[in-house]
């Protein structure tokens, strides 16, 4: 198993980014708030996980190895791919979901895409041994402060998560107020509502 790719960004996309390691350009698949802590350029060091298809090799990146785990367990759940755990690491941090299971909080399930109630409930019973207990450090919330172009890495993440541009406008407005008076919102936290806006809105 490929366990990091370390070197500098060679490029970034909404819902991936290019590693350029000994020569060769790395493609993994990140969350928004990995991808907002990357530069072009910098040094980076991100903790992967491959996952193997008939079809495909597709590595996926994490800012450390706690989520690369949880990404990892969150799979052994019926119905959990690559894909919809990423979702979730997308909207929660991971001590954020062992605390949603723990208590058997279905609302914070529910508030990621593809989610809905009844497959909550699965997952709160699939997870509840597997995923261990909360650390106890940081909230609901993930995410790096943002300083500026908040707009753009939140609708670009959005277009990742596989919304239409008219929806991520929309959630992008929503959601202005609140990282105008955050003075440096996080780009996690503005994720997190706009999903709920979305969801709301269906």
């Amino acid at each position: 198993m490929i366990a990091f790719v370390s070197g500098p960004v060679a490029a970034l996309a909404p819902d991936s980014a290019v590693v350029e390691v000994g020569g060769i350009g790395i493609a993994v698949q990140c969350t928004p708030n990995t991808l907002s802590g990357l530069r072009m350029g910098r040094q980076t060091k991100l903790a992967t996980s491959l996952v193997v298809r008939e079809d495909s090799l597709t590595l996926y990146g994490f800012a450390d190895d706690d989520e690369r785990q949880t990404f990892e367990l969150l799979q052994t759940a019926s119905g959990v791919g690559p894909r919809l755990a990423q979702a979730m690491l997308a909207v929660h941090s991971p001590d954020a979901l062992r605390r949603a299971v723990s208590t058997g909080d279905e609302k914070t399930l529910t508030a990621v895409p593809g989610i809905g109630k009844k497959g909550a409930q699965k997952l709160l019973l699939e997870l509840k041994d597997r995923l261990g207990e909360p650390l106890g450090t940081g909230g609901h919330a993930i995410g790096t402060p943002v300083t500026a172009g908040w707009r753009e890495q939140l609708h670009a993440a959005l277009i990742g998560l596989g919304y239409a541009t008219r929806e991520a406008d929309e959630a992008v407005s929503a959601v202005a107020p609140q990282a105008e008076a955050a003075g440096t919102p996080q780009i996690g936290q503005l994720l997190k509502a706009a999903l709920q806006t979305l969801n709301r809105a269906r």
